[in-house]
């Protein structure tokens, strides 16, 4: 069978890493795909990234299941397009997608089916926005009302950081991202106490399958310091989700959202991320759902997944996923994210990249921000690497990712040296 993987992330690299895995697969093909694809042989990129000429591709390859990496191939409608083909293909319609494209539809939703979550308001009256964050004070939440690549959130921990927040999100639209006939909004949200973590289910439209829990580290420094990022690293899995914080979320966040949105006629198909604040009585709360697998936080989960995904996903189109029961590698799963210089708001581009280890049964490099020129591997884009080891425990595969990367070198790498210390804390 052939399989096409969207994207060109680490995300999308593990996906088709692991896809090419599978006992019926013959071919993966990566649209457009990366460096790290167009050096694995089993994967070939393919120069596509127009959501109709990518159906085109399908249809003439005879492509038997296509899967979706970024959200904004999803945002965009591709799954309405391919499945208007006649085309299999994993992932959420335009309209399921809304949960993570528009933040002011997915609070109103978990308001609406009462999923707990943060307190929130939404505005695009920048003066209203900062007189509602004057009234509520600090710390508090300000997130871009749609999709703006992992960067779109400020914690603010300060008034002084809040009202500039709401400048730059909505006064200046610095991310240019626009509702409501053109123009900018932002959510505002009540600021949750507690420990993270990425909570991602698979979902056929009624049934659901829950993947391996994970944590991701979204600041840029060590300790959890500097500004939001896309993801620094992951590990698989999460401490903090005990057997009774698991039950919780399926029995008051996932099965409430699937039930939910079928009763409003917009079935889900797909990846569901639920990123949860757990405080500290174990009761989890939506922080913000995702419409696909977390980056970075699908390389460790697939290097612990041991089920065919092929005939996962088969399933999971077929809406037979109350017949699959994934099995998993017992060991931890660690990946620490290598950096362009100047990431995230000014990554450098075009360095050379050296260095790289072997990859083996304990350890892979999936590649993000990178690109062949010429036989030569340079970066591309902010996240460059994910280093990525299992280990019988999380000192141990935080040990081999690190002793993995040391070699690897570019220009201006930065990469955090803590990653997974929450787990190791416990």
């Amino acid at each position: 069978m052939k399989v096409l993987v969207i994207g060109n992330g680490g995300r999308e690299h593990a996906l088709a890493w692991k896809l090419a895995q599978g006992e019926r697969v013959s071919q993966v093909y990566v649209a457009p795909g990366n460096g790290g694809t167009a050096r694995d042989s089993r994967l070939t990129n393919i120069a596509i990234t127009d959501v109709k000429a990518l159906a085109d591709f399908a249809v003439e390859q005879k492509v038997s299941l296509t899967v979706v990496g970024p959200e904004a191939y999803l945002a965009a409608g591709v799954v309405d397009e391919f499945r208007a083909r006649g085309l299999r293909i994993f992932g959420p319609t335009k309209a399921a997608a809304q949960l993570e494209s528009s933040k002011a539809f997915a609070k109103d939703f978990m308001k609406r089916h009462n999923i707990p979550t943060a307190a929130y308001e939404v505005f695009s009256d920048v003066a209203a926005a900062h007189a509602y964050v004057d009234a509520q004070g600090a710390p508090i939440v300000i997130k871009a009302d749609g999709l703006a690549a992992g960067k779109g959130v400020v914690v603010a921990m300060t008034l002084a950081e809040a009202h500039e927040a709401i400048d730059w999100i909505l006064a200046d639209n610095k991310l240019g991202v626009v509702h409501n006939e053109g123009v900018a909004r932002v959510v505002i949200e009540q600021f949750l106490q507690g420990e993270e973590a990425s909570f991602i289910v698979l979902c056929d439209g009624k049934n659901v399958v829950s993947l391996a829990t994970s944590q991701d580290h979204k600041r840029l420094k060590d300790g959890d310091e500097g500004p939001n990022t896309g993801g620094m690293g992951a590990y698989s899995p999460a401490p903090v989700v005990t057997p009774n914080v698991h039950a919780k979320a399926m029995h008051e966040i996932i099965m409430p959202t699937i039930q939910g949105m079928a009763r409003d006629g917009i079935p889900f198909t797909g990846f569901l991320y639920a990123g949860l604040m757990i405080d500290a009585a174990g009761q989890p709360r939506t922080v913000e759902f995702n419409t696909r697998m977390g980056d970075p936080e699908t390389q460790p989960i697939m290097m612990r997944l041991k089920s065919d995904l092929l005939e996962v996903l088969l399933h999971a189109t077929d809406g037979t996923l109350d017949q699959v029961e994934l099995q998993w590698d017992r060991r931890v799963a660690l990946g620490v994210v290598m950096a362009a210089g100047g990431y995230p708001l000014s990554p450098r581009k075009g360095d050379a990249i050296s260095g790289l280890p072997a990859d083996a049964e304990d350890h892979m490099v999936f590649h993000a921000g990178t690109a062949e020129v010429d036989g030569q591997l340079l970066t591309s884009g902010g996240r460059v690497l994910c280093v990525t080891a299992l280990g019988e425990s999380v000192r141990k595969a935080q040990a081999l990712a690190y002793e993995s990367l040391v070699n690897i070198q570019f220009e201006g790498k930065q990469y955090r040296q803590d990653i997974g210390y929450r787990a190791v804390k416990r």
